[in-house]
């Protein structure tokens, strides 16, 4: 096995950076937990931001990298991290989304211990932690409602002319696109249950564990009224290719594959528009995916290395399998770094390929 010689150069020649982004509004990353979402998310927003465009690079998963990742902390809420460039970042923390709002912990919410909408879960004919949905779902947890309320205000943020959505892992984030349709038939049934029983709703404060001076029925329907809404304006966004595309992220192996196929026929089901398969770590030179130079990086020896030659073959495998996923959409190779993706001098390699 050959060793292979690199000069280390500090920086990639600018002309090869993107400026700007070729995409909606309303960017998503989404797939398999630990295919690379976050580095890619985290290189849009800085090409996104470099000429000059308001991006806001946000992560709703609970476990979080985007500080890491830009070298930088990351707030819950959104603040500028750059002073060249108009980029703003937020990691939403979950416990901390469910301190107010029709999801609040007691109080006049509509949370609480009793399940992901506490005692109104079992009114509706759920039961346990979750609310039983009557297509047969189960209602998201209130962490992910939370952080999807967040999202939706983000979204409107006149702060921010671009978002890009550093999504949790696969089974997460499709948990939180059939929150619409669950909010729904939820109101629906609340405010049917209302009519119905007129006056006996008063008592609605003590069955979601509260005490009758404390708790507001009409308040927490107003919230939910309202954050129905809004939930409703988020389907839309996510629906219009005009405005959103969700990225697909995958690994070269036949699990990620499989993964993804899933992810695809899921998304295709709520009717969400798929531009963009990314493929990510692929066992390639940078220059046969991406019109980019850079002295530093370091690429696979697919000549004399044995173990090279394996993985790479092993890869090909799994991207013939990959047909059904990559047909009708664009897609993107990112080659395997020889370090951690991490910090602008990678990202920007990253965003160059995204970009080809």
């Amino acid at each position: 096995m050959s060793e292979i010689d690199v000069e280390a150069v500090e920086d990639i020649d600018d002309e090869v950076v993107p400026s700007g982004v070729d995409a909606p509004d309303y960017v998503l990353y989404g797939g398999k937990g630990g295919v690379g979402k976050t580095t890619m998310a985290a290189a849009t927003a800085l090409a996104s931001a470099r000429d000059g465009t308001a991006t806001l690079v946000v992560s709703t998963d609970p476990a979080h990298s985007l500080s890491d990742t830009l070298e930088t902390e990351i707030p819950a809420e959104p603040a500028r991290i750059r002073d060249d460039i108009p980029l703003y970042a937020a990691e939403i923390d979950p416990e901390a989304a469910l301190e107010d709002g029709p999801f609040a912990e007691g109080g006049g919410g509509l949370g609480g211990a009793g399940g992901a909408l506490g005692g109104l879960g079992e009114i509706l004919g759920g039961a346990g932690e979750e609310m039983v949905d009557p297509l047969g779902g189960s209602m998201p947890g209130a962490d992910e409602a939370a952080a999807i309320r967040l999202l939706i205000r983000y979204m409107d943020d006149p702060r921010f002319d671009r978002v890009i959505v550093d999504t949790a892992p696969t089974g997460h984030t499709l948990r939180l696109l059939e929150l619409p349709d669950v909010m729904d038939s939820m109101l629906g049934k609340v405010l049917a249950m209302r009519e119905r029983m007129g006056g006996m709703m008063e008592n609605l404060g003590g069955m979601l564990g509260g005490d009758d001076e404390d708790v507001d029925p009409e308040e927490g329907l107003d919230d939910l009224r309202v954050l129905s809404d809004r939930i409703e304006q988020l389907r839309d966004v996510l629906q219009d290719p005009e405005q959103t595309d969700f990225r697909v992220v995958m690994v070269p192996e036949e699990l990620s594959v499989l993964e993804s196929e899933r992810l695809l026929s899921r998304l295709a089901e709520f009717d969400v528009p798929v531009g963009t398969v990314v493929v990510n770590r692929v066992m390639q030179d940078l220059a046969d995916v991406a019109d980019a130079d850079a002295d530093w990086f370091v690429s696979p020896d697919l000549d004399d290395c044995e173990f090279c030659q394996r993985r790479w073959d092993v890869q090909r495998d799994a991207l013939s399998r990959s047909q059904e996923v990559f047909r009708g959409h664009d897609v993107r190779r990112v080659p395997l770094f020889a370090e951690e993706v991490q910090g602008e001098r990678t990202l920007r390699v990253v965003a160059a390929c995204l970009e080809e």
